[in-house]
């Protein structure tokens, strides 16, 4: 298993999880990818597929702790760690391409980027394949595993090493010292086959645009989502040229320094999402003030961190955690992320606060499972550290927020660690492009809210910026978006796209018990 030590699973929480079992797989098998017996009239389909110089054979991408995977095309691509030392070492990226239903797609290149930073898209897309399959109608997919993560000489932290963090002796409170201590353990182990200097959000675009040059030059439709909408912007920044359209999913604007407004955008989150359980009789009736009740657990926690056992939600272990106000505060977060385990939060809150842990850390287990299986630390803090870091300030006026101020800090003590890689003098200006650009967020998202892709759009002529009623991170197989984005590719033309059909999108009703809300 790949997890990381503990301060990675706080920079974990940065990435955007887009569950497989939030969505229905119905994406249509590719006809060079499905297994057929030879018949007079339909010959057996080729085990190499050249695309440009590149040469593909058939594989199958997994998603991890799911049955969930998606038929490809793959091949190694090697680069070179250090660009300005060509001649150097070199690294194999896992480029995978899903191939398009279409006998002749068009010119054109659909290419995914995963959020995080740390996520695989090549693991990441099984997730997202129903909400991509309009697409595959017409156009090739290339999923491009970013230097670093999943299949691209991956920077994952292993804790079987001697000396790595257990999670079974968590401290109660943050410890600047042993995220140091942690930190420079990950870093030993990367180094010995990697510089982490070379594995940003820079060296990642430059990746991109060889690809793209290697598999014939296509103008590439980018999709990026949460981090990975970053990537995006970047790559639009410094090759124009090699866009036709541009998705944006969960916007991080280029200015926006990551973990900065952590606290108090999550802390709007939750009062908006409390708000309507305050505007619902029976739930008011239920839970009275879910954030008033939110916060006494809070402080109760605070004042006595305990161990809690719990049974694993998978196979019904019992499992015992330290329930602190820090483990509170990231399961919180995690749980504002999807209107479906948002709608759980109150009812979560109330039975934490009378005792019972399992539903509000059960519900966790099976989050933080997957965040630490499809995420690479390392590649987290070479991204962070080269491109944030010193930018980051302490935030006092965060510390009676339900976040605090600690994971800020807690960034601060790992990049003191992390060696730092470039940044290009203008990596924070915002983006100015012509390029259409469809823009997408969802009203509660507790990470990058809406008035993120407002400040991005500002710079996009041809772009415009949809909001989606009652919903959280990332959207993009959210209701009729689907259908929405098709059109939107087809046609790459975003100010006369017609998004009314988003407009039957509604909150989830919060649950007033476990068999669900009030009928």
């Amino acid at each position: 298993m790949k997890r990381p030590p503990r301060i990675a699973i706080i920079v974990a929480i940065l990435a955007a999880v887009l569950s497989g079992r939030h969505f229905v797989k119905a994406s249509p098998v590719e006809d060079g990818a499905r297994a057929s017996t030879p018949t007079a009239t339909r010959p057996a389909p080729p085990r190499v597929w050249h695309l440009g110089s590149v040469e593909l054979t058939p594989c199958e991408l997994a998603q991890p702790h799911s049955g969930l995977s998606t038929a490809a095309w793959c091949a190694p691509y090697q680069v070179p760690e250090d660009r300005s030392r060509p001649q150097g070492r070199k690294i194999t990226l896992r480029l995978a391409v899903v191939r398009s239903s279409a006998q002749v797609p068009a010119d054109d290149m659909l290419a995914f980027i995963a959020g995080g930073p740390g996520q695989s898209a090549a693991e990441s897309y099984p997730a997202i394949a129903p909400a991509m399959a309009p697409l595959l109608a017409h156009r090739n997919l290339l999923l491009l595993d970013q230097r670093g993560t999943g299949g691209s000489h991956p920077l994952s932290c292993r804790d079987d090493e001697p000396g790595a963090p257990s999670s079974d002796d968590e401290p109660h409170g943050f410890d600047a010292a042993a995220v140091r201590r942690e930190t420079q353990h990950c870093l030993d182990q990367l180094s010995q086959d990697a510089d982490v200097r070379f594995y940003t959000t820079t060296d990642a675009v430059a990746d991109l645009e060889d690809v793209r040059h290697a598999l014939g030059t296509p103008k590439f439709d980018l999709i990026g989502v949460s981090y990975g909408t970053r990537v995006a912007q970047q790559y639009a920044m410094r090759h124009p040229d090699g866009l036709r359209t541009l998705v944006l999913d969960g916007v991080a604007p280029n200015a926006l320094v990551l973990g900065e407004d952590f606290a108090v955008n999550l802390d709007a989150a939750l009062k908006a999402q409390f708000a309507r359980c305050e505007a619902d009789d029976a739930c008011r009736a239920r839970f009275s003030d879910p954030y008033q009740t939110l916060f006494q657990l809070r402080d109760a926690l605070r004042a006595n961190p305990h161990t809690v056992s719990f049974r694993d939600p998978q196979n019904y272990a019992s499992v015992k955690r330290v329930l602190s106000e820090h483990a509170l505060a990231t399961v919180v977060r995690m749980f504002a992320y999807s209107p479906e385990t948002a709608a759980l939060l109150p009812l979560s809150i109330d039975a934490a606060a009378r005792g019972d842990v399992g539903p509000l850390l059960g519900q966790a287990k099976l989050l933080t499972g997957d965040l630490g299986d499809t995420m690479d630390g390392g590649m987290q803090y070479s991204v962070i550290c080269s491109e944030d870091g010193d930018l980051l300030t302490s935030r006092p006026q965060d510390k009676d927020t339900i976040l605090g101020d600690t994971m800020i800090e807690a960034f601060r003590a790992a990049c003191s660690v992390w060696p730092h890689g470039q940044r290009p003098a203008d990596f924070h200006e915002p983006l100015r492009s012509n390029v259409p650009t469809l823009l997408m967020s969802g009203e509660f998202d507790p990470v990058t809210p809406p008035r993120y892709g407002d400040e991005v759009l500002k710079g996009l002529p041809n772009g415009r910026h949809v909001v989606l009623k009652g919903q959280g991170h990332n959207v993009i197989a959210r209701g009729c978006m689907p259908r929405v984005l098709d059109h939107f590719v087809d046609d790459a033309n975003a100010k006369t796209l017609d998004v009314g059909c988003l407009d039957r999108l509604q909150p989830l009703p919060v649950f007033v018990g476990f068999n669900g809300a009030t009928p």
